[in-house]
C-alpha cells in the first residue's frame, strides 16, 4: 500500500455501512483521519458499527441527521446504493463538500495496476472470466478479485502487492464518485437503461458509466463493445487507446466471431461452441476478457483452455450440473427482461423449460414474448406470475402458473425428459419472495437437489 498524509488528521464522514463502508472506514481509520460513520440502522441493530465503535471511531446510528455536517467534513465517502437525494447529501453538496465513494479511496492509496469493468449485464462474469484468465501461468504476482463483485476494494489493496494486478468490478453508483480514479485497461460491456429510479433518466446513467475513462490517457486501453453504436460515438470522446469487441468481423474489430470461431485480430483462439458457457451474450463476455488476455501476452492455448472450463459463476446462468439427461442452469441474477433474453439465446426453446416470474415493477412482458416463441414449458412464479403467463399464452406448448419454487421446480421436472434444459432466469426482481437473487438461486438449487438426491 502506499504511502500518504492525505488522510491524516482529516475529519471524514463514512455514510453508510455494509461491506465497502466498513472497509472504507477501517482503511481511512488506518491512514490516520478522525473517522465518524452514519448508518441508518440502529446501533444494537449493527455488528458494524459496533465493531468500529471499539475501534475508536466516532458512531451515529438510527438515521442521518443533516446537523452532523456541522461537524467540519472535509470528505464524505458514501455507500454506493444511497442516492445523491439523500437530504445529508443535498446539503453536503450545497456546502461544497467533496463526495466520493470506497474505490476512489482505495486506488489512491494502492500500488498496483487496476482493470476496471462496468456494463448494464454481463460484469460479473466477465470480471471472473478476466481474472481466471490473468492468474494462468504468472510468473510473479497475482490477479485478485474486488469492487461490486463482493471484495470492498479497501479491503483488497491492504493485501495486495506492486506485481499484482485488481480486477474490479464497478456499478454506476460507484462510478458517480470517483475524482483521480484511472484503470490501466477499462472495459464497458454495454448499456442499456437501467436504474433509472436511482439515476433519474437514461443519460444520467450512461453518463455515470462513462465515467470511468474519465481520467484515462493514449497509455491506457479502453474495451467497448462495438455492436452498441452509443458506445462507438462515445469512443470518439475520450483519451484512451480504444480497442473493440464485436459478433461479427468489422473493420474496427480487435476480438470478434467469424465462422463459428473466435478471434483476436487474426488470430484464432477458439470455436464459440467451446465456451463453457451458453449463450450470445456470453460470447460477447469472452471476447472482452480475450483481449484483455491478449494485452498480457496470455497465450491461445491457455486461453482456450480456461474459457472451455469456465462455467460461469453462481446464480448467472450457472450450470448445476446433469440429472437424468436434463441440464440444469441457475440465472436468479436475471432480474430484468434483457438479461433473460441473452439467456434464452444460449438454448433451444424447443428443448427448454424456462421458471420466470417474480416482483411486478408495474412493466409489460411484451418484448421477451417473442423469445419465449416455441419454448416447450414456461413455468411462473411470484408476483407476475399471471402476467408473464398470460402474455407468453399461444407461444409456448407448456404454460403454468404456480406460487413458489418447490412447486415450480417440481413442475419443471415432470414436464421435462431426458435432452432437455431446466433454466431458472426470471426476467424479474426477487424482493417479492425472497431479500436478494442469491437467496432465490439457492432456493432454485436446493429444490432441484431434492429431486435427484
Amino acid at each position: 500500500m502506499k504511502a500518504t498524509n492525505k488522510y491524516a488528521n482529516k475529519k471524514i464522514l463514512v455514510l453508510g455501512l455494509a461491506r465497502s463502508g466498513v472497509a472504507a472506514a477501517k482503511l481511512l481509520h488506518q491512514l490516520g483521519a478522525f473517522v465518524t460513520v452514519n448508518d441508518g440502522k440502529p446501533i444494537e441493530e449493527n455488528p458494524e458499527a459496533q465493531e468500529l465503535l471499539e475501534m475508536g471511531m466516532n458512531v451515529v446510528t438510527g438515521g442521518h441527521p443533516i446537523d452532523l455536517l456541522d461537524e467540519g467534513f472535509s470528505l464524505i465517502v458514501k455507500n454506493p446504493g444511497i442516492p445523491y437525494t439523500n437530504p445529508i447529501l443535498e446539503n453536503a453538496i450545497q456546502r461544497a463538500i467533496p463526495i466520493v465513494t470506497e474505490v476512489e479511496i482505495a486506488y489512491e492509496v494502492s500500488e498496483v495496476d487496476f482493470i476496471g469493468i462496468t456494463g448494464t449485464n454481463g460484469k460479473t462474469t466477465t470480471t471472473t472470466m478476466i481474472y481466471e484468465l490473468l492468474n494462468q501461468g504468472r510468473s510473479e504476482g497475482k490477479a485478485k478479485l474486488a469492487g461490486n463483485i463482493g471484495f470492498p476494494t479497501s479491503d483488497v489493496v491492504l493485501e495486495a502487492k506492486k506485481e499484482d494486478v485488481l480486477v474490479t468490478e464497478l456499478s454506476s453508483f460507484q462510478l458517480m464518485g470517483i475524482e483521480e480514479f484511472r484503470p490501466k485497461i477499462a472495459l464497458i460491456i454495454n448499456l442499456f437503461e437501467a436504474h433509472l429510479d436511482y439515476h433519474g433518466t437514461r443519460e444520467e446513467y450512461v453518463k455515470a458509466k462513462w465515467n470511468l475513462q474519465k481520467n484515462m490517457t493514449a497509455d491506457n486501453q479502453l474495451i467497448l463493445n462495438g455492436n452498441q453504436e452509443e458506445l462507438r460515438n462515445l469512443a470518439k470522446e475520450t483519451k484512451a487507446s480504444v480497442l473493440f469487441f464485436t459478433s461479427e468481423k468489422k473493420e474496427y474489430s480487435t476480438a470478434y466471431c467469424l465462422d463459428n470461431d473466435l478471434y483476436y485480430k487474426e488470430e484464432k483462439i477458439m470455436s464459440k461452441d467451446d465456451l463453457g458457457v451458453p449463450g450470445s451474450h456470453n460470447v460477447e463476455n469472452a471476447l472482452a476478457a480475450i483481449i484483455v488476455a491478449k494485452l498480457y501476452n496470455i497465450s491461445n492455448d491457455v486461453i482456450k483452455e480456461t474459457l472451455s472450463r469456465f462455467s460461469g459463476v453462481p446464480h448467472r446462468t450457472e450450470f448445476i450440473g446433469e440429472y437424468e439427461g436434463r441440464k440444469i442452469y441457475n440465472d436468479s441474477k436475471a432480474t430484468n427482461i434483457l438479461a433473460t433474453e441473452k439467456a434464452l439465446s444460449g438454448f433451444d426453446n424447443e428443448r427448454l423449460i424456462l421458471i420466470a416470474g417474480g416482483l411486478d415493477r408495474g412493466n409489460g412482458f411484451e418484448e421477451l414474448v417473442p423469445h419465449l416463441n416455441n419454448l416447450k414449458g414456461l413455468v411462473t412464479i411470484g408476483e407476475t406470475a399471471e402476467k408473464l403467463s398470460l402474455a407468453a399464452k399461444g407461444y409456448v406448448a407448456h404454460n403454468v402458473t404456480l406460487n413458489v419454487m418447490k412447486e415450480a421446480v417440481e413442475k419443471a421436472w415432470e414436464l421435462s425428459e431426458s435432452g432437455d434444459s431446466i433454466l431458472l432466469s426470471p426476467a424479474c426482481a426477487s424482493w417479492d419472495q425472497y431479500k436478494t437473487f442469491e437467496k432465490r438461486g439457492e432456493d432454485f438449487v436446493k429444490e432441484i437437489n431434492n429431486i435427484v438426491k
